[in-house]
């Protein structure tokens, strides 16, 4: 093949480096290195001398790395093979990407594990010519523009699905609300990339989430929509209020089921959930229509209000009275659990002083 009497190159709009197309060189060959271009020889994947902007003439001063691979004599103009590499250190810009596959988080705020994925931008600028060029002629040998940018866009990918977990757990921001953040949590990935892939000689510019986004049809999408409405209500009305809507539906559905849980449902919402309803109903009334709370004492409440587990359903504010409504009638018996304010713990009936009368049988024993 012809020798090459100069090597020089035009860096292309986006390339980060680029091998001469020949390697039949001679003592006495020009290289022209451009700005913001670095030249490195190479040897038997061995990376030799480089050069930085400027014009020179190879002889075996400025080649004293690569001459002692091809030990050729002082001033001669004799030919010689050897790789040359220009490595670009001007930034690439507006590289996309985003996630392949959705990242599984969990919501800080409402602990629901939902599907989530990101995209957006970055740049990437060699800031390290020499690491740069080992790693990758020690990685791959040869390789395109586009092979080295899905090279550092794979990594950058694989960091991503770690680092955007840890920045919504560590902003504790639900993930619905997430997107408020980004330009916060760009900086603070960029930052975190960089330290990531220093080790390849490159810094990522300008990294950009421009969103991220989940399935809205998504089962765990739709409870976090539900969980977020929840604690928007209790925030604007208050648990009291948000408690009697309950009760009311308590009501509403009991009323409507016609079935055999009905019935016991039904004697449920007659001497217990009315029951609730009314005191909800009481405070907040009290709360909103009493202009001198300090001149008129609460009503007393001297009659204690039981919890009752009948058939997996917890049936609330029940007074001595329902329960031995319910007993009466066979709903509950003496190893019905029940609780109320004071107890440490749920209870049989027939362990409960207040209760246990309601069960113990008042029939005298038979005659000796």
């Amino acid at each position: 093949m012809a020798i090459i009497d100069i090597v020089k190159h035009q860096t292309a709009d986006g390339e980060l480096c680029y091998k001469f197309e020949s390697d039949d060189l001679r003592m006495g060959t020009q290289l022209v290195v451009h700005p913001a271009q670095t030249a490195f020889f190479v040897k038997g994947g061995a990376v030799c001398d480089e050069f930085t902007a400027g014009t020179y003439k190879l002889d075996t001063e400025n080649i004293p790395i690569l001459n002692k691979i091809i030990n050729l004599p002082f001033g001669s103009d004799s030919p010689f093979q050897a790789e040359v590499w220009f490595v670009n250190q001007t930034a690439k810009l507006n590289l996309p990407w985003g996630t392949p596959h959705p990242i599984q988080i969990e919501d800080p705020r409402y602990h629901i594990i939902a599907p989530v994925r990101a995209h957006g931008q970055y740049g990437i600028r060699v800031t390290n010519p020499r690491v740069f060029i080992e790693t990758l002629i020690g990685s791959t040998g040869s390789f395109s523009s586009d092979q080295i940018e899905q090279f550092y866009k794979g990594r950058i990918i694989s960091a991503l699905n770690t680092l955007l977990a840890q920045q919504i757990v560590i902003n504790g921001v639900s993930i619905l609300d997430i997107n408020t953040l980004l330009l916060s949590m760009s900086d603070s990935i960029n930052e975190q990339l960089n330290q990531l892939l220093g080790k390849y000689g490159v810094s990522i510019i300008d990294f950009a989430i421009m969103s991220i986004t989940f399935p809205q049809n998504d089962e765990s999408v739709i409870k976090l929509k539900n969980a977020k409405d929840l604690a928007a209500r209790l925030n604007i009305t208050g648990r009291d209020v948000y408690q009697m809507e309950r009760s009311f539906n308590v009501l509403e559905a009991a009323a409507n089921n016609q079935g055999a849980g009905g019935q016991m449902m039904g004697l449920g919402v007659g001497l217990g959930a009315g029951v609730g309803v009314g005191n909800a109903v009481g405070n907040i009334a009290g709360q909103y229509m009493n202009t001198n709370p300090s001149q008129v004492p609460p009503i007393p409440q001297s009659t204690p209000l039981y919890y009752l587990a009948i058939n997996g359903q917890q049936v609330s504010n029940l007074t001595v009275e329902n329960i031995a409504a319910y007993i009466a009638k066979g709903v509950a018996n003496a190893s019905t659990l029940a609780w109320t304010v004071g107890m440490p713990s749920w209870l049989p009936i027939a362990q409960i002083p207040a209760l246990a009368s309601l069960v113990n049988s008042q029939t005298p024993p038979p005659l000796p």
